[in-house]
């Protein structure tokens, strides 16, 4: 540090702060007791391809980075910053990318460092020599006192470290705990509501077969309601067709009748000359009122029995009608519950995944598409 960091160097030395109270730990566990992971797979990349010198490089690395906070802490500020602070600044990989380059570039001969070790080793050996003892025992007592105090502030950390992990582990698992409880439960309430809806699901399929075979009865006596009554029309039609086919038969022989009496009176001369000065024939007048009003009786007869056949035919329409609204009703009602049921199983349907995707912690899906029932005509 004398040669590449003069300034830091005076300053630790004014500190008493010698190299082995910060650098022995990084030196023995190769920076892995406090630095994270991802600083030190670069540290060893380079250590297994440079060789162990790199080690002296990233510690000097380290120390130009903090050079200014270091240059402003005391002794005890130097100790914490080294313990806790400079750690925490290299949990970034990028922080940390950028040290291994300036680590890579800083150049440290290697003829300077065996020449550093042999003076160092020189150095320890007349300090041993011309050292009292009791001067050395004292330095000895008050770096292990440091060692002590250093181990001691580790010991803590880890100690706190492990109660806050245990901690978090006992709530991690109340808490893992308390979903699979709530899970178990969620589980039984959709076995329980998939027993219901399937129960559900049986009653509907019987109440649908029993309205099928409803309205397949109501149909089929429907349809044989129609057909009688198209025979009862066509029987009614026929009739009215002869009853019309009877009376024009009828009033045609009535005229050529009537035709062969004036033929036979005009061939009277005494008749002819009654009939054309009177205009009326009234010798006769009493058999022929009497033939009239038999015609008469007749035709009222027909006409009567005409007009009963047509409103028996106009009754019978208006039950066709009605038959044919009443199947246009139940039709409606076929398809209206031919809907319900429809949408009652896509419900169903759209349920039980939901809870069962409830149940196991995805994301519901969409239910099918509910299919329109066939159109029915009216």
């Amino acid at each position: 540090t004398n040669e590449q960091l003069p300034d830091l160097h005076h300053h630790f030395c004014v500190l008493n702060l010698e190299v082995h109270m910060y650098a022995s730990q990084w030196f023995l566990t190769l920076f892995t007791a406090k630095f994270p992971l991802c600083m030190v797979f670069h540290i060893i990349d380079l250590l297994l391809c440079e060789g162990l010198n790199i080690i002296f490089h990233v510690a000097l690395a380290l120390l130009k980075t903090s050079k200014e906070d270091l240059l402003q802490a005391d002794f005890e500020g130097a100790l914490k910053f080294f313990r806790v602070q400079l750690p925490k600044r290299y949990r970034a990989e990028e922080n940390a990318r950028r040290l291994m380059e300036q680590a890579c570039n800083i150049k440290v001969p290697t003829k300077k460092l065996k020449k550093y070790e042999k003076e160092y080793q020189t150095m320890r050996e007349s300090q041993l020599q011309q050292e009292d003892p009791m001067d050395r025992y004292k330095r000895e007592n008050r770096r292990l006192q440091e060692a002590s105090m250093r181990l001691e502030q580790e010991n803590d950390d880890l100690a706190h470290e492990l109660v806050t992990s245990k901690i978090a582990l006992r709530n991690d698992l109340d808490q893992a705990e308390d979903k699979a409880d709530v899970l178990n439960k969620e589980l039984l309430l959709t076995k329980q509501r998939l027993v219901e809806t399937e129960e559900e699901k049986r009653k509907q399929e019987e109440e649908t077969a029993q309205l099928k075979e409803v309205f397949r009865k109501q149909l089929e006596k429907a349809e044989y309601e129609i057909k009688k009554t198209t025979a009862i029309i066509a029987e009614y039609k026929q009739i009215c067709s002869q009853l019309s086919t009877r009376l024009e038969t009828q009033q045609a022989a009535s005229k050529e009748e009537l035709e062969v009496v004036k033929g036979k009176m005009m061939a009277c001369k005494h008749c002819s000359d009654i009939f054309s000065k009177e205009g009326t024939l009234k010798l006769a007048a009493v058999s022929r009122e009497e033939q009239g009003l038999e015609l008469d009786d007749e035709k009222d007869s027909l006409k009567k029995q005409l007009r009963e056949m047509e409103l028996e035919l106009a009754q019978t329409k208006l039950q066709l009608v009605e038959a044919k609204c009443k199947i246009q009703e139940l039709e409606h009602q076929r398809g209206a519950l031919m809907n319900e049921i429809q949408a009652a199983k896509n419900s169903w349907f759209s349920k039980t995944l939901n809870s069962i995707k409830t149940a196991t912690g995805t994301q519901p899906l969409q239910p099918p598409p509910a299919t329109q029932p066939p159109k029915e005509s009216t």
